[in-house]
């Protein structure tokens, strides 16, 4: 019999590649969303429109469920508020369904100065209030009775939905002939292309019963310097047909000084800046811990990777795929 997964927040852009993600490797899914579906889903795929906080209506609607994912995430000036209670919201629906709960980390709980090389044994210090948060909500999970599964990753691309820097900021003047990269371009940073990330939570559901009952893995994604990023943006504008093949695009940079300013008059702003050192630290995420339970971590090569996320983008003529290296 098929397992069934309930993915809290399936509209979100983590959610959207859950609930394919889940779907496409033969589990039942119970899509839990404020609003109808953005996506159109398969026969597996059930919408449940009911607020995160009807728990007993979620838990009767998702009886049988053996994973929870916890895809929910608030606006980015809603986090001091909203975060912490929805997380709760989370853990008590997978306590009374008695299932592993999943959930998305990052990289907040290290706190500036980051490590280069960040492990599951780093040492968490978190510097801002979004980072205590974070740590917060992953503390909440190590309780006794409740199995839960943290996968820190770096940042969001590719998939469908918007609302990471790369469509926020990195490729949004694209067609002007515009790149913005947020920090020193000779630095590395981690991303995470969203599908091969919802596959690795596939993978990590279907050995959960060889984990202990608190796991955390890091997965590792794309670590890319600026540079490395914005030549492969270009390499995948030009092959698309976004750009003709002799441009030069002009790659300008994120004034933080100014956007601390502003942020005395915009909330989202000010929360950008005060997380701005994320982008002026060199950061990478090692996945040895990860490959030791599945043997091949999902990666899609970044030039497919780019052209599928300039895609969904609508930024191109046509369609790429979702399928993770490997798994066509």
């Amino acid at each position: 019999m098929p397992e069934t997964a309930l993915i809290l927040g399936a509209n979100g852009r983590f959610g959207r590649v859950a609930v394919r993600a889940f779907s496409a490797a033969g589990w039942n899914v119970i899509a839990q969303a404020r609003k109808p579906l953005v996506d159109a889903c398969g026969e597996r795929v059930t919408y449940l429109g009911v607020p995160p906080t009807e728990h007993d209506a979620i838990v009767a609607a998702a009886n049988g469920a053996s994973v929870v994912v916890n895809a929910m995430n608030p606006l980015y000036t809603k986090w001091d508020t909203e975060a912490l209670p929805l997380h709760d919201s989370a853990i008590a629906i997978a306590e009374s369904l008695e299932a592993a709960l999943m959930f998305p980390g990052n990289v907040y709980n290290y706190g500036s100065p980051m490590p280069s090389e960040i492990t599951e044994e780093t040492p968490q210090h978190p510097t801002t209030r979004k980072g205590e948060i974070r740590c917060a909500m992953e503390a909440a999970l190590r309780t006794d009775g409740l199995r839960s599964i943290v996968v820190r990753a770096g940042d969001f691309f590719g998939g469908p939905g918007v609302g990471s820097w790369m469509d926020q900021a990195i490729v949004k003047n694209l067609r002007k002939g515009e790149i913005t990269y947020p920090g020193p371009r000779d630095l590395e940073h981690a991303w995470a292309y969203l599908p091969d990330l919802a596959q690795t939570f596939v993978l990590l559901a279907q050995a959960r019963g060889g984990l202990p009952p608190h796991a955390s893995f890091h997965f590792p994604g794309h670590s890319l310097t600026g540079n490395e990023l914005v030549q492969g943006i270009i390499a995948a504008a030009v092959r698309n047909g976004l750009l003709p093949a002799d441009a030069r695009p002009v790659v300008k940079g994120i004034p933080w000084p100014l956007l601390r300013i502003a942020g005395v008059f915009s909330p989202m702003l000010r929360e950008l800046a005060r997380m701005s050192y994320l982008w002026l630290q060199p950061h990478r995420l090692r996945g040895d811990k990860l490959g030791q339970v599945i043997d091949t971590i999902p990666h899609t090569p970044l030039d497919t990777a780019l052209d599928s996320t300039l895609a969904e983008l609508k930024l191109t003529g046509r369609r790429q795929g979702n399928t993770p290296a490997g798994q066509a």
